[in-house]
């Protein structure tokens, strides 16, 4: 099978999502890394490049140089897709003009710094032949996708309740006054534009909505900047409104001293409910009404279609967040190879759009006396 011949924006020297984007990229082996402008320093975008072991002419100084060169490169030569891996604030760019060069973009959760950015990004894919998923993680999980399963079969009947928490605790303290690079630009709002609603809030929305195959519709939101001097949220928690009726909470804080990323969902409906944990990430606890809790795991025969082929080991051999990574960009890979026997589940640009909208409901919702917010895409 053909490789989409891979290029990379940001993911330099001292990045952490980076390197997991290549991780995945590689895994399933649909992907050759062929360039990159992996910082906006030349020097340290040489030096990843080098580490790398790229060919120096295709290591850049920038992303606009990346893509414009790249572009004026032979087809059978030039990079197919980009992946970017920036801050926020370098999002919506670096998408816009891959688009008009004609590259298919991966790109970082949120997908944009404002949701009119979104919008703009949205409408030039109208007009455009290129693909874009943005990864938003935790639905490349294999038990994710039999939650998703169960309640479209209608397992549990009509969804009444979702509860969806993703604390994290590493941001407890004011790690951007230490020099700490990540810290740095999450809590700066000209990179972010969002604290943690943005950051992990938006993988909460998104699996909520992933599973119940329900929207969104209103908010009634609190943002908290809890450490003295925080110029973003860095906690944060609403009711829900759903399509259909039902209700939820979501919870995301990353000020829970003491927590690493422990993810969790749980969704009921009228005949019983699901829950699944980040940290027990290969198994899926189903509870119905009047029968035995039962658990189960990835890689039993069991399992639908769609769990089965986000998993690659035996049933008792723990996945995890490389694959399920490697999932979103295996998908995404096979869409673009045009393998019609594939599954082509990937988060859209509709995902993409909804998380921004979701960003600033809850930020719009938070100022306001108002009880209930609507998102508005």
């Amino acid at each position: 099978m053909k490789k989409i011949r891979l290029g990379m924006i940001g993911g330099g020297e001292g990045s952490f999502i980076g390197a997991v984007h290549r991780k995945a990229a590689a895994l399933d082996g649909h992907y050759d890394l062929m360039c990159g402008a992996f910082s906006s320093d030349p020097a340290t975008s040489r030096r990843s490049g080098e580490l790398l072991n790229l060919a120096p002419e295709r290591v850049y100084g920038s992303y606009t140089e990346l893509l414009v060169t790249e572009a004026s490169l032979p087809p059978g030569e030039r990079m197919q897709a980009v992946a970017i891996v920036t801050p926020n604030h370098l999002h919506a760019g670096p998408v816009l003009l891959a688009l008009q060069h004609g590259f298919h973009v991966i790109v970082d959760k949120p997908l944009a710094l404002t949701l009119l950015q979104a919008r703009q990004i949205a409408e030039a894919l109208k007009g455009s032949t290129c693909k874009l998923t943005v990864t938003h993680t935790y639905a490349g999980y294999p038990m994710i996708k039999e939650a998703r399963h169960r309640v479209a079969s209608g397992q549990l009947g009509r969804i009444r309740k979702i509860f969806v928490e993703y604390p994290q605790g590493w941001l407890s303290t004011a790690l951007e006054n230490q020099q700490h690079k990540q810290a740095s630009w999450r809590t700066n709002p000209g990179q972010a534009g969002a604290g943690a609603v943005g950051d992990i809030g938006t993988h909460a929305a998104h699996l909520a909505e992933y599973v119940s195959g329900l929207h969104i519709t209103e908010v009634c939101a609190e943002l908290n900047s809890v450490v003295p001097g925080r110029q973003v949220d860095d906690d944060a928690s609403a009711l829900l409104h759903f399509e259909g009726g039902a209700s939820g909470v979501l919870i995301a804080t990353q000020v829970a001293a003491g927590e690493e990323n422990n993810v969790r969902l749980r969704v009921y409906g009228e005949l019983g409910g699901l829950e699944w944990s980040h940290q027990h990430n290969n198994a899926l606890i189903i509870k119905l009404a009047g029968q035995p809790e039962q658990v189960v795991r990835s890689g039993m025969s069991c399992l639908c279609a769609a769990a089965s082929l986000a998993t690659r080991l035996p049933a008792g051999h723990p996945e995890g967040f490389i694959e399920a990574f490697a999932n979103i960009y295996s998908a995404f890979a096979l869409d673009l190879l045009e393998c019609a026997s594939a599954d082509h589940d990937y988060p859209s640009i509709e995902d993409g759009v909804r998380g921004m909208a979701f960003i600033e409901a809850m930020q719009r919702s938070s100022t306001s006396a108002q009880k209930w917010t609507a998102i508005e895409v």
